[in-house]
């Protein structure tokens, strides 16, 4: 590898450290203030199954707006920015930003105004409007931000992004926590969306933050149009505008589809549970509840079940969040290597990405599963119940990493439909496994997180025979499979092990439990890490390309690792 693609290959990984790590924190964030508001007195399972359904409906209008817009925008300023069109570059993000302020404008009066509707005949939960309201503000806010995200990622400068996530959710945490504890005592619906309306308060100071941001650098970014050589974009603004969309609706799409599949995950739920309800689901309550249960109590139930859901997926979706870092830079720079036609090097950065991927997500996805119990035990105290969802789920946290990861690399290559296209048929069938599952009593909600499974194998397959087939990707079986296989298996056994042999020393107590947990943690990533490198999963030159990969590299070689 010559001292140009060196510094190619790290100022990639640095670019996917520094969104690796703002995911990480945003997440622990994120799993913080979820934590705390789950134990307040009267939030509980029921309060976070009104915040998580509301948040749906969000999530599907946010997708719709704004969820295409940084990737979308990152590819097109990277392409021009490949060609030395600087100018054309910031004519896209002006042009994007006069675009998406009219659509976040209109989607906030559709989740404001259309709440009741959503609430009572969509998802048949009512009071998750008040959550709904809550929430309509910061779409606009959203939208706005990443435009101006999509611009500096475009640009290759990641700090525009992380910063401004990582305050959005350090103001979200606060809020939430403060609000939440504000508005002890109401209805938990109520209280919901006191936690909701944190957001939007939060993506107001976001977008002030990344404001900043921009009128910093303006006098550079107009420094280096002047100075640009490159032929200048010659789009009209409608034409530009036009292709804008064409780029970031098809990039939006896999998203669309994943937040309808939730809110129709919700309807299948609801009306499923309400099926087994009736059945004579393992229901809470007297028995009287449970035989005849009246439509508010069925209310509730559906709220607690949906709730044990949304507490597996703030464990589920932080792996994902480390992970999401390599599907946000591959964008821009497979794009940008495409634009001058250095198909290798594009090739390279996505087959060095996946293993990456796999190595990141599989001790993620072992150790959720084995340490499930214990894990809900620390940081749901109060409300320890469904952690087997968890381990389901679980599962299918690897097609899920591997699907995002593909993704990335789709859209620098121009395939920006195939990930819609895949979700949709993973779609298809989670819905349909919904339907038939959810409705048995012995499985209940249970179903939601199977029919997950089946939904991101689909996906996955379908990203990968679409990716093998337009690029060269070279997955030998061992350095990518076996070997991952080897090193995570035993350090799953390693971290069962561990916590076996501490409780049985220490105890079963809540502070017992917290350090045979944080133990048998800490043993396991050990024993995964001798594993990888023992096995030479990495070469030299792939150790060195990792952040700080040079003293990662003579650490390896000082413990006898590598020569």
């Amino acid at each position: 590898m010559n001292n140009t693609k060196k510094e190619n290959s790290r100022s990639f990984m640095n670019n996917v450290a520094v969104i690796l790590m703002s995911q990480l924190i945003v997440k622990i964030f994120g799993m913080v203030y979820r934590i705390v508001i789950t134990n307040i007195d009267g939030f509980g399972d029921e309060g976070l199954g009104f915040y998580n359904v509301g948040f749906q409906i969000y999530t599907l209008l946010l997708a719709i707006s704004s969820v295409g817009i940084p990737n979308a925008i990152s590819k097109m300023v990277s392409e021009r920015v490949a060609l030395d069109d600087y100018k054309g570059a910031h004519k896209i993000f002006k042009t994007a930003l006069l675009l998406f302020s009219v659509i976040g404008i209109a989607t906030t009066c559709v989740l404001f105004f259309g709440a009741d509707i959503f609430a009572k005949y969509l998802i048949k939960i009512d009071g998750s409007q008040y959550v709904m309201r809550a929430l309509a503000p910061s779409l606009f806010f959203v939208c706005v931000s990443s435009v101006i995200r999509g611009y500096f990622t475009g640009m290759k400068n990641m700090r525009a992004t992380s910063n401004s996530q990582v305050l959005e959710q350090l103001f979200k945490c606060t809020l939430t926590i403060v609000f939440v504890y504000m508005s002890v005592g109401l209805a938990p619906e109520i209280m919901a969306s006191w936690a909701n309306f944190a957001t939007s308060v939060a993506t107001v100071l976001s977008l002030l933050y990344l404001m900043y941001f921009y009128y910093k650098r303006k006098s550079d970014i107009y420094n280096s149009i002047n100075n640009s050589h490159g032929e200048t974009l010659s789009l009209s603004k409608r034409s530009l505008m036009k292709s804008i969309l064409m780029l970031s609706v098809p990039i939006s799409l896999g998203s669309i589809i994943t937040a309808v599949n939730r809110v129709i995950d919700t309807a299948t739920v609801s009306r499923g549970i309400e099926i087994a309800f009736n059945s004579l689901i393992p229901a809470h309550g007297s028995v009287t509840a449970i035989l005849n249960p009246t439509t508010e109590q069925m209310t509730k139930e559906i709220a607690r079940l949906s709730g044990l859901l949304s507490k597996s997926d703030i464990l589920y979706n932080m792996p994902l969040a480390v992970n999401f870092a390599f599907a946000t830079v591959l964008v821009p720079s497979v794009a940008g290597a495409l634009a001058v036609k250095d198909y290798k090097e594009a090739a390279s950065k996505i087959n060095y990405s996946l293993l990456i991927s796999i190595l990141i997500i599989l001790p993620c996805s072992i150790g959720l599963i084995t340490l499930a119990e214990p894990i809900y035990k620390i940081i749901y105290f109060s409300a320890a119940e469904g952690y087997e969802l968890l381990q389901l789920v679980s599962v299918s946290l690897i097609f899920a990493a591997l699907a995002q990861t593909m993704t990335g690399s789709l859209q620098g290559i121009g395939k920006v439909y195939v990930p819609a296209i895949s979700l949709l048929f993973g779609c298809i069938a989670k819905i349909i496994l919904n339907v038939l599952l959810i409705r048995i009593p012995s499985v209940n909600i249970y179903g939601a997180a199977i029919s997950s499974i089946a939904c991101q194998f689909i996906s996955c397959g379908i990203c990968f025979a679409v990716l093998a087939k337009n690029c060269n990707l070279k997955i030998k079986f061992g350095k990518y499979i076996a070997k991952p296989l080897i090193s995570g298996g035993i350090m799953g056994a390693a971290a069962v092990l561990t916590y076996k042999v501490f409780t049985m020393i220490l105890g079963t107590g809540f502070v017992m439990n917290l350090a045979a947990t944080a133990a048998a943690i800490i043993i396991a990533a050990i024993v995964y890490f001798i594993c990888v490198f023992g096995l030479h999963i990495l070469s030299k030159d792939e150790v060195l390309q990792l952040p700080a990969g040079t003293k990662i590299y003579k650490l390896l070689c000082s413990i006898h690792l590598y020569k």
